[in-house]
Order: structure tokens, then C-alpha cells, then sequence
């Protein structure tokens, strides 16, 4: 006979589902905790650097490399066309200010300076043809007012005397009245006559004048012409070397045309590319050295380029006393460039955390040295030894300086 069994808890039958939900429970809470839990990495000690704040001396300045070139690069151009007749010099030779580097030649401009040439010939032979016919046409008027005057002084004599004879009753007043008549009249006649012949005299003086300066302005613009002549002979703007010359004789040169350069080498300059960082911070007359053979040449920084190209911008420096004895174009230098004076500040040692934390943080040992966790921080200027602390760092901690390619991501690094 069957015997009933009564029926199970439901505990018990589904305990098994109900021991592997608290599991998956846990594992769950677990990984949790885990990922939202600080992250803590094991490191070795001897696989980074550490470096303690301290106080000191911290002036900003930044070392950068340099290229010497010459001060000044003069560009060389022509101010007339022409064909190439003759090269003085080639390139690379050095010049004097003056020196005569190529003759150009141009036969339309040299039937241009003959036919000016021709024609202030002309000019002049017709203004001393016509000098001469004025200087006569002024002998001829001042002889003819001479001799008007004297009529009029005859004249004048006449009239006293006729005046007189009637006083004297050997003419009556009709005769005495015809001859005031006349002297009148002629005095009039003569006076106009004489107004009129030094009017000739003024409008010749004119004439002569307006001559003169025609005749000039033909000389003046025959000496331009010349001076284009002139122009065909290339010379040296200045001392120094001659480059970028690549002409040769036949060439056909347009007017305005560069055809090379001269560059001053009784000074240098030197070419630097610097970190974008910076761009704000470095001014035209900033101080700045070269070191040689434990010799300090003083420099200045002369001018910037403010246009940046791959994260870095260029700026030129001049020497300002003297120079290194092996200085010349193309030589390289390590320059150091001031940019403040030196004043007390928190310092610590550059190391790589920069590059990774960007200088918002970084790893502070505890007293013991055995443990670090991230501290934020505030990073002011720097050169290229050390940082400016601002903020978040005490003269004496110690911080990782290196190995944050490894340890970026952590939260707390155990040292071992």
C-alpha cells in the first residue's frame, strides 16, 4: 500500500537557484565596489624618481638651440630690363658697397637716351639763337627810349624857350598857344611811347625766362635718361657675400627682377624655433647668453615671429657685445633666454608627471615613503630644471617625479 509523502517547502525545492542568486549577488557587489573603489598599483621603488619641495631660488628661462644667420639679407634687384653683357663677379664672392656685379645692356633704351640727347642739342642751339635776337631787340629799345627822351628834353627846352620869347613880345599868345599844343602833344606821345618799349622790354625778360626753363627741364630730363643708362650697372647695395646669383650672359632681365642677394656678414643673427608656451612671454629685448668654451657672449632678443607653425613660433637673437671666435653662418649654439629675474618661490625638480597630469596633480608620498595618492596641485612658471608650486605642496614633501606612463591611471601607489 502506497504511503503519501507531503509535499516539499518551496525553500527547499528551490534552493539550489536560490544559493547561486546570492552568489551572483555578491560577485555583482563585489565588481562594484571593486571599480568604484580607489585603484590602488604595486610598484617597485626603484622604477621611478621621487624629489622633494624645497624653497630656493627660481629664476624662468628657457634653453632653446639656434642657427646663426647673417643680420641682414639684401635683396638685389634691377631697376631696368636688359640683356646680360657682363658678369663682374659669381656667387659667393664677397663684396665691397659699390662693387659692380653684372652690366645689363638694353639698345632701345640707349636710342632713347641718344634721341634726348639729340634733341636738348637742338634746344639749346635754338635758345642761344634766340638769346642773342632778344639781347639785340633789347640793345634797339634801349636806344630808341634813349633817343625818345632826349626828343622830349629837346622838347622840353623848346617849350621854356618859347615861353620866354613870348614874355619877351616876339611871339604872340596864338603863336605861344600852337606851341603848347604841340609840346603837349608830344609829351604824351613820347611818354606812351617810352611806357610802351619797356613793356617790350618786361615781355622779352619773360619770354627769356620761359626759354630758360624749358631749356632746363630738356636738361633735367636728359639726366634721367642718363641716369637709366646708369641703372644698367648693377653694383653692391652693401659689404658681404653675393648668393642666389644665377644669371649668365645673353639672359633677358625684366626691370623689378630679384636676381640675388648680398648678405651682411660683418654680423650675425641667430634663428630659433620656440614652444608655443612661450609665445606670450618672451618680448622683443629680452636678455639671453650664448656659452662657448666656458666663455658668456650677451645676446638680446631682437624680434619674434608671432605665427605658429607645429606648436612653435620663431624668434631672432642679436649679439650685443663680442662674438665666439668660430662664429659664422650656419653654426649652431645652445642659447639660454631670460625671462624674469630670480625670486624666492616653492620649487620642486622637473620630472615626466607634467606630460600625463598637466600639472593639475600628483603623486604625494606619505612620511613614511611607503605609500603615494594623488594630491592636486597649482604649477606656475618653469624652466627647464624646475617647476614653480603655487598651490597643493609644502617645502619638505616628497613627490614621484617619473614613471607616469605606468602609474597615470591609479588612485594610490604601494611602493615595494
Amino acid at each position: 500500500m502506497d504511503i503519501k509523502l507531503p509535499p516539499k517547502k518551496w525553500y527547499v525545492k528551490y534552493r539550489i537557484h536560490m544559493v547561486a542568486g546570492l552568489l551572483g549577488v555578491a560577485l555583482i557587489v563585489l565588481l562594484i565596489k571593486v571599480s568604484t573603489g580607489p585603484r590602488v598599483i604595486r610598484i617597485s621603488s626603484e622604477s621611478i624618481q621621487t624629489a622633494s619641495v624645497s624653497v630656493g631660488e627660481f629664476s624662468e628661462y628657457i634653453n632653446a638651440e639656434g642657427t646663426l644667420q647673417p643680420i641682414q639679407t639684401l635683396k638685389i634687384y634691377t631697376r631696368e630690363g636688359g640683356f646680360v653683357e657682363r658678369m663682374a663677379v659669381q656667387d659667393g664672392a664677397m663684396l665691397h658697397k659699390g662693387d659692380t656685379i653684372l652690366v645689363l645692356s638694353d639698345p632701345e633704351l640707349e636710342r632713347t637716351i641718344q634721341d634726348a640727347r639729340n634733341q636738348w642739342r637742338k634746344q639749346d642751339r635754338s635758345f642761344r639763337t634766340q638769346l642773342i635776337e632778344m639781347e639785340q631787340r633789347d640793345i634797339s629799345l634801349r636806344r630808341s627810349i634813349m633817343q625818345t627822351q632826349y626828343e622830349l628834353s629837346r622838347l622840353e627846352k623848346q617849350h621854356a624857350l618859347d615861353q620866354e620869347e613870348y614874355k619877351m613880345g616876339f611871339k604872340s599868345k596864338a603863336q605861344l598857344e600852337v606851341a603848347d599844343d604841340e609840346y603837349n602833344y608830344k609829351l604824351k606821345s613820347t611818354q606812351l611811347e617810352i611806357e610802351s618799349r619797356r613793356q617790350d622790354s618786361v615781355l622779352n625778360a619773360i619770354r627769356r625766362e620761359a626759354m630758360q626753363d624749358e631749356l632746363d627741364d630738356a636738361r633735367r630730363q636728359l639726366a634721367r635718361s642718363e641716369a637709366r643708362l646708369k641703372d644698367l650697372v648693377i653694383t653692391a647695395p652693401a659689404d658681404g657675400q653675393l648668393s642666389g646669383m644665377s644669371l649668365e650672359p645673353g639672359l633677358r632681365v625684366g626691370s623689378g627682377s630679384a636676381i640675388g642677394d648680398v648678405k651682411r656678414m660683418d654680423a650675425f643673427r641667430m634663428k630659433l624655433s620656440i614652444n608655443e608656451y612661450y609665445i606670450d612671454k618672451i618680448e622683443v629685448g629680452c636678455p639671453a647668453t650664448v656659452t662657448y668654451e666656458k666663455k658668456t657672449y650677451p645676446m638680446v632678443v631682437s624680434g619674434t615671429v608671432p605665427e605658429i607653425k607645429s606648436g612653435s613660433f620663431e624668434l631672432y637673437l642679436v649679439f650685443t657685445d663680442s662674438i665666439p671666435d668660430n662664429a659664422r653662418i650656419g653654426k649652431s649654439y645652445q642659447a639660454r633666454i631670460e625671462l624674469g629675474g630670480q625670486v624666492q618661490s616653492v620649487i620642486v625638480p622637473k620630472g615626466n608627471f607634467y606630460n600625463y597630469t598637466h600639472g593639475q596633480w600628483v603623486f604625494r608620498l606619505n612620511s613614511q615613503g611607503n605609500r603615494a595618492v594623488r594630491v592636486p596641485v597649482s604649477i606656475g612658471r618653469q624652466n627647464p630644471r624646475q617647476y614653480e608650486i603655487l598651490e597643493g605642496l609644502q617645502p619638505g614633501d616628497v613627490i614621484i617625479t617619473t614613471g607616469y606612463d605606468r602609474i597615470a591611471d591609479a588612485d594610490e601607489i604601494v611602493l615595494e
